[in-house]
């Protein structure tokens, strides 16, 4: 148990690592769909580059969705209106005629309205008859059907007009119905023909006022019969027998053979799946998935140990794969068409703000391989999205401008719709199938991807890494502890700005970091600031303090900066990356003044070379090794009292190749190579501030 606690302990990081790779393995593996996936590739309008494709079961040939939207369309277009026939509404009319007609009958009697005898029982015969004729005319108005008009605007595009009579539907027209109006007036025209003006007036007057709808729409039944026709649209065209040769190798792929093709996909990825071969899948899923992050670690590896060792960089960059993986999962669940709402260039902005492009790149083409086995059209996906990520990682610069985020947005809409629009241009063959809808999707991508600032500060609080943006704060001069130094220690103020400046240029030659490499320079020397009188740069009275001093004593102010320096970074919470700087600008090296002093009064010391060390650790980046080169070159040049060509390249010579005999590189992945052209930068450098004139061959 012993044994193994221990053997836990001396490989606690790479067991550590290995529990995450397995663990996102296993995540992504778990949000994979258990389908098959179809092995053909193929497009609209271009030659089947595979072989001769027989059908290996039978299925049906099922419609695009635009045929289906075009039925559907069409039986909206021309559905069936439904009218329905009130029986009870003519009985109405009469008993209201009736009712109304003898109380009007009476009122004109008595007012003397017609010149009738005064006779009673020619009054009630006459209006007896003229009764009899208001009903048989409101028989004969509501026979014909008197239809209420309806404004609703699903009325507007029909086919068939039916009447709902008796339980019974019959075709009609709209015009063999009359309104309120059209009835009214027919009533008046017939009764003009029968009846003397004033009795023909008075008849008609009652009838109009009595009249009443008895056809009316009827739009429930209306609804229902086009959602049944609706659901009863076939949403396939025909069958293809097993054995039957789909398409052979060289033909075009039209709509027809696409049709089938498509529908051959479409069976195939979802019943088939799920009926036999589960475990199949499963297991072809774990290989596949393993081997693509067996490739990030071999990635890291290979090019990025430091990542791979460390826990907090590692988790970093799997969790924001997983991210990414987890939310295409959940939208292609819901609806595949959002997908291109996701910002998936997220993904290389958020990286690249912590490491180099190349990195960046890398992962985000492997979490979209991992997310092109979950959508529809992978091809496509994975075209789209590598374009985008990688003019996201290359053309959006100076994120901490706020103008510069909205440009960032216009830029990879821009590209994806760009990428997009080429790609169904080159599918389609045309520009009347393209999807105008997916542009307004890209537009809001790219409004979307303005989440990657917010969430690279909260990931670079959360794992305590250093963004871009950071660094840029950091390095600006009016920061509070470089303002203080420039203030208490002017000539370290003044040597780190020259630092910076060498080494920022070297890293830009050698392909490091600049940013941060000029950063680290800034603070590589704040330890000065609790001693500044005792670095000779400090010195303008001519005093020097270390004369009242032993050489020990000396020596150990002199590297105490470093450790001073290491305590002040931490107690105004700079990043781990830019104390390191501090931690290594001088490495294991001597301080050789106050050593060879020391040697001279007392050579028996044997252990006098551990005084005058600096503790370390040895650089292990190539900024940190250059941070050390342009430190030791910067400050031996201010010894120079009338520096010309030959002396500033025999000193840059002289203090790197001591450095690399001293094995104080040994740790840094810089080759001697780059170390040529740093020493070429640092010559050219320090030859304009102190106005050397280049010297010419004779």
């Amino acid at each position: 148990m012993r044994k193994l606690i221990l053997l836990i302990q001396n490989y606690q990081t790479q067991i550590s690592t290995a529990l995450l790779f397995l663990c996102s393995v296993a995540l992504v593996v778990y949000l994979s769909p258990r389908e098959a996936k179809f092995k053909y590739e193929f497009q609209k309008s271009k030659p089947w580059q595979h072989e001769n494709l027989l059908a290996p079961f039978d299925f049906a040939i099922e419609k695009t969705d635009e045929e289906l939207a075009l039925e559907r369309s069409a039986l909206q277009d021309n559905k069936t209106v439904f009218l329905k026939w009130d029986a009870t509404q003519s009985e109405d009319i009469k008993i209201n005629f009736e009712n109304d007609f003898a109380q009007s009958w009476k009122d004109a009697i008595a007012a003397g309205r017609f010149e009738l005898s005064g006779d009673s029982s020619e009054q009630k015969t006459l209006g007896d008859s003229l009764q009899n004729l208001g009903l048989k005319t409101i028989e004969a108005l509501s026979a014909k059907g008197i239809l209420q008009p309806s404004d609703d605007p699903s009325l507007e595009d029909y086919g068939e007009i039916l009447l709902l009579k008796d339980g019974i539907s019959k075709p009609v027209e709209l015009q063999d119905f009359l309104n309120i109006r059209e009835a009214a007036e027919l009533a008046r025209k017939q009764l003009q023909e029968q009846l003397s003006p004033e009795l023909s007036s008075f008849l008609a007057a009652r009838l109009s006022a009595n009249l009443r709808y008895n056809v009316f729409y009827d739009l429930e039944t209306t609804q229902k019969y086009l959602d049944n026709q609706l659901k009863s649209i076939l949403s396939t065209r025909g069958m293809v027998e097993k054995g039957e040769l789909i398409i052979a190798q060289g033909n075009l792929v039209d709509e027809s053979r696409f049709a089938k093709l498509n529908s051959l996909k479409q069976v195939y990825e979802g019943s088939l799946a799920g009926s036999n071969s589960y475990y199949g899948l499963l297991f072809g899923q774990i290989l596949l998935i393993g081997i693509l992050f067996l490739a990030i670690f071999a990635y890291l590896r290979q090019f990025d140990r430091l990542v791979l060792e460390d826990i907090a960089r590692l988790t970093f960059i799997l969790l924001n794969i997983l991210i990414m993986v987890g939310v295409a999962r959940l939208i292609a669940r819901w609806d595949p068409d959002f997908l291109y709402l996701v910002p998936f260039a997220i993904l290389p902005m958020v990286i690249r703000s912590f490491f180099d492009i190349r990195l960046a790149l890398f992962m985000h083409f492997i979490a979209m391989l991992l997310i092109a086995f979950q959508v529809p059209n992978s091809f496509e996906f994975i075209l789209l999205q590598f374009v985008a990520g990688i003019f996201a990682v290359l053309l959006v610069n100076n994120l901490y401008k706020r103008r510069d985020l909205f440009l960032t947005a216009a830029k990879i809409t821009l590209v994806y719709a760009v990428s997009y629009f080429s790609l169904a241009i080159l599918q389609e063959g045309s520009l009347d199938s393209i999807n105008y809808t997916v542009f307004g999707y890209f537009m809001a991508n790219g409004l979307l991807t303005l989440v990657s600032f917010p969430l690279i500060y909260f990931e670079e609080r959360l794992f305590g890494l250093v963004s871009e943006i950071s660094l840029l704060e950091l390095s600006d001069t009016n920061n509070p502890l470089l303002r203080e130094m420039a203030e208490l220690a002017p000539g370290t103020f003044h040597h780190v700005m020259q630092v910076a400046n060498l080494t920022e240029n070297a890293c830009l030659a050698i392909g490091g970091n600049a940013l941060l490499a000029r950063t680290g320079a800034l603070y590589h020397d704040i330890g000065k600031m609790n001693s500044p009188m005792y670095f000779i740069e400090n010195q303008a009275t001519g005093i020097n303090p270390h004369d009242e001093l032993s050489f020990e004593e000396s020596a150990e102010i002199i590297i105490g900066h470093v450790s001073d320096g290491i305590q002040l970074a931490k107690k105004h919470k700079l990043p781990d990356v830019l104390i390191d700087f501090i931690r290594t600008h001088h490495g294991t090296s001597t301080v050789m003044y106050f050593y060879r002093q020391y040697i001279k009064d007392f050579p028996e010391d044997e252990k006098a070379l551990d005084k005058f060390t600096y503790p370390g650790p040895k650089p292990f980046s190539k900024e940190t090794a250059v941070l050390m080169m342009a430190d030791t070159v910067e400050a031996a040049s201010r010894s120079i009292k009338n520096p010309d060509h030959d002396q500033l390249d025999n000193l840059v010579e002289k203090l790197i190749d001591a450095q690399i005999s001293s094995g104080q590189f040994e740790n840094a992945p810089i080759t001697l190579r780059e170390i040529r052209t740093v020493k070429k930068i640092f010559k050219k450098m320090l030859m304009n501030i102190y106005h050397v004139r280049i010297k010419y061959p004779e």
